[in-house]
């Protein structure tokens, strides 16, 4: 019958604990009833033996006196002819019969006995015999063994200890282990009241740098990120809802008042502007699903990338205003080309939007790391919405007049990438215009290694907009067509099925 398995940490340990201390205990008691034991006989026998061989010298002589004196502590004394008689004796060994019946041989005259009596106690023995002549006679020398040694009481009492040191030492592990493991119990309490809903709540910390105390701090670490996240995933689900609310509120007003007024109201411009607010809804729709994406895709091997090369590809994109390129050679990273391509689009996009005349893009290696500097000679960016333009829909004011269609979510994924690929992205100071500067770590540095780059996203943050894809269309668009808006609505839904299926420079999936 299997046994049942215990569930308690305390229970185990203590049981094992117990068993450890049963084992140790037994083997040390049975050593120290050896070892004490045999003490006490090696002392006996160091007592008797003397006597033993004082009288056997005096029987040789021929001068045993019929009452043998003796000592406090030997007081048993006999010398025993060859027959068993008992010829002479000490006070306390007359009238009885001889200690022994066994006589050394002649070849070994001095020996060591134990003789036990019914009544259950023992004599220690020296016996020597007095010469090698077969009718020498044997001097006996005795002494009762200890009271400890008697009716096995030295082994009953080591039990007895064994036994008390068992329980004290099962007791007090019992209760270090509970010690310990009220930490975690409060632990598990804590977490048991922690809901999604309310995380701001966190486990007690016990004081110290053990396991227990590290996996406090550590949960308590984990449910600040989960909360920072969940907040973030509401404000995000938040702005998201009002941006899309915004657009299709507009949408459905201008439905409506030509489906009411259909006499007042231009048809022409009704459907451009629903396709101009369609257009915008598709951009947002686009980035959260490629989000979704990115999200459920599994990380890409990272490949060798030639930065300059890169940029130097993405300058060439028509788009407006020049960009100059200065990159040099050798430039190596490691990372997912297909990322790297979305933010180095999207800078371009970015600078080529907001700039005046031109766009400069300088790309070189500085202390271990690969920086590629976007600047244009535009308006620039207050040091005060620096940080704020890699917010998820967040667009300046500059940034609505010149592109109203856009959704906000660019710059923000072009960090996430660079996040991704163990990099940074952020604004710097620029005597003129915004200063764009990427920096990742070039290929042998020891955050890209054999691993995979994490092209993922992280929890609170969002993927690059399709701003190649999205500049194609409104170029097409703002492009003359006689045949107006509904024409240049079929040919916009053939550009976007062509970009799909790779027939265009639009989007890279």
């Amino acid at each position: 019958m299997p046994v049942p398995r215990m569930r308690s940490i305390r229970a185990r340990y203590t049981t094992v604990v117990a068993a450890l201390l049963l084992v140790i205990l037994t083997t040390a008691g049975v050593g120290f009833d050896l070892a004490i034991r045999y003490k006490l006989q090696d002392d006996i026998f160091g007592d008797v033996e003397p006597v033993a061989s004082q009288w056997s010298a005096v029987a040789r002589s021929g001068s045993v006196p019929h009452v043998i004196p003796t000592s406090a502590n030997v007081g048993l004394v006999q010398v025993v002819d060859a027959r068993g008689r008992v010829v002479d004796s000490s006070r306390q060994a007359e009238g009885r019969p001889s200690m022994s019946t066994v006589r050394p041989p002649a070849d070994n005259r001095f020996q060591r006995l134990a003789e036990c009596s019914a009544q259950g106690g023992c004599v220690m023995i020296a016996a020597i015999r007095v010469s090698p002549a077969p009718d020498a006679p044997v001097v006996y020398a005795g002494m009762a063994e200890p009271h400890i040694l008697r009716m096995h009481n030295l082994e009953y009492i080591l039990s007895a200890s064994v036994l008390l040191l068992l329980v004290l030492g099962t007791w007090m592990t019992w209760g270090v282990v509970g010690r310990m493991l009220c930490p975690v119990a409060a632990i598990r309490a804590r977490m048991a009241e922690i809901t999604v809903s309310d995380l701001s709540l966190r486990v007690p910390t016990p004081p110290g740098e053990d396991e227990i105390a590290l996996l406090a701090r550590t949960a308590n670490q984990t449910l600040a990120r989960l909360e920072g996240a969940v907040e973030q995933q509401r404000r995000f689900a938040s702005t998201t809802s009002h941006e899309l609310r915004t657009p299709i509120a507009g949408l459905r007003a201008q439905l409506e008042e030509a489906l009411l007024y259909p006499g007042d109201v231009d048809l022409r411009e009704t459907v451009r502007g629903a396709l101009s607010t369609t257009g915008r809804l598709q951009a947002i729709v686009d980035d959260l699903l490629q989000l979704a994406r990115l999200r459920a895709a599994d990380p890409a091997p990272p490949e060798p990338i030639d930065l300059g090369a890169l940029v130097r590809q993405e300058a060439a994109q028509p788009g407006g205003v020049p960009v100059d390129v200065q990159a040099a050679s050798g430039v190596q990273v490691q990372g997912s080309r297909i990322q790297l391509i979305r933010v180095i689009g999207n800078l371009l996009s970015n600078a080529r939007r907001h700039a005046d005349t031109a766009v400069r893009v300088r790309v070189e290696s500085v202390g271990g790391q690969a920086v590629v500097a976007v600047v244009d000679d535009g308006a620039g960016i207050a040091p005060a919405d620096r940080e704020r333009v890699f917010e998820r829909f967040t667009r300046l004011a500059d940034g609505r007049r010149r592109d109203a269609g856009g959704s906000g979510l660019g710059l923000a994924i072009s960090r996430d990438i660079a996040n991704a690929h163990h990099g940074t992205l952020r604004v710097e100071d620029s005597p003129r215009g915004a200063r764009f500067v990427l920096r990742l770590p070039l290929s042998g540095a020891e955050h890209v290694g054999a691993e995979h780059v994490d092209t993922e996203p992280a929890v609170t943050e969002r993927p690059v907009s399709c701003s190649r894809e999205t500049a194609g269309w409104r170029l097409f668009w703002n492009k003359a067509d006689p045949g107006g808006p509904i024409r240049k609505a079929i040919r916009l839904r053939r550009f976007w099925a062509s970009s799909r299926n790779g027939r265009s420079g639009g989007c890279r999936p």
